[in-house]
């Protein structure tokens, strides 16, 4: 049923509106108020293509697709390449004026984009995603590594063992006594024989450090923990060879960011990866910052100003 006595002036000649679920797709395609038609597909790639070829046959040239999660993800990359495809946060539309409901979803995007009412999110190029993917991973693994890492501690922790008074269990020394207390051997001045380097703690402090109540299950914990770390630090040097492959296309963007300072080339790598190298999809500087989550509200009441949190806008 259509939305009555909502009006606006008509922008776009042909349109499609698609809302967008995990297993459903509904899209309209709208040629004026009184003509247009809603059809329902699956979200299999088969059922996108013949979206794709019902859109092309009605002369479509915009779509607008609302979604939330990833879902929208298989849908843009069917489209993207025959249609103006513009993404729509859901709150945007909520606060057009009209009467918007799950039934009408599809039918209601087709008649703002008509009407050049849609503002569509920031997407950036299939490369610039592709990396975005590869940065975001590598932070997921480091974290990760790091949270292993913690875990070690606490292992030896349980087991007596202050070994992170002494030196750090990523370093060659602490690796080297892990290692060895894997093996079984709990003597803490052979232990302290593999320490070498940098370690500014005392040969003293480290064998009162080393010496605990190593168990079974100790054992079995760091062995079990130091293998995780093991393989997700190579998983990250894997990952960084294909962000270096994927980064060098973008060298003399990368080289001009390092000359900021604080900015390294990781840092430039992950900027590029978030908002890509095209400026002038940005009107402002302040449009920049509002993607990053920069640019909270204003917020004042009787006087006082809160001071919101920063949004995290930056998650397709």
């Amino acid at each position: 049923m259509e939305t009555q006595g909502v009006n606006f002036p008509q922008i776009v000649a042909v349109g499609c509106g698609i809302d967008v679920h995990q297993a459903v797709i509904v899209a309209t395609i709208r040629s004026s108020d009184q003509s247009y038609e809603t059809r329902t597909f699956e979200a299999y790639t088969s059922s996108l293509t013949e979206l794709r070829d019902w859109c092309k046959q009605r002369g479509v040239t915009h779509v607008a697709i609302e979604s939330t999660g990833v879902y929208w993800k298989p849908v843009y990359n069917i489209l993207e390449e025959f249609f103006e495809v513009i993404l729509v946060n859901a709150r945007h539309v909520k606060n057009i004026p009209g009467h918007k409901t799950d039934k009408k979803d599809s039918a209601w995007l087709s008649k703002l984009l008509l009407g050049g009412l849609l503002k569509g999110s920031f997407i950036p190029p299939v490369e610039i995603r592709d990396l975005r993917d590869l940065v975001r991973y590598k932070k997921k693994q480091v974290q990760q590594i790091g949270s292993e890492s913690n875990r070690l501690y606490r292992v030896l922790e349980d087991a007596n063992i202050k070994l992170s008074t002494v030196m750090k269990a990523d370093s060659v020394s602490g690796k080297q006594v892990i290692k060895a207390l894997i093996s079984g051997e709990r003597d803490p001045v052979v232990l302290s024989r593999l320490v070498h380097g940098k370690t500014k703690a005392a040969k003293a402090e480290i064998i009162k450090a080393l010496e605990g109540n190593l168990r079974d299950h100790h054992r079995f914990m760091l062995q079990t923990i130091q293998r995780s770390i093991e393989k997700k630090e190579q998983l990250v040097e894997e990952i960084e060879k294909q962000i270096d492959l994927m980064a060098e296309k973008y060298k003399v963007e990368i080289e001009l960011l390092t000359t900021i300072d604080g900015v390294g080339r990781d840092s430039a790598i992950a900027i590029i990866s978030e908002i890509g190298t095209d400026m002038s999809r940005f009107p402002n500087e302040h449009h920049l910052s509002s993607l990053g989550g920069m640019s909270p509200g204003n917020n004042e009441s009787a006087g006082k100003k809160k001071v919101p949190k920063p949004s995290k806008e930056i998650s397709i």
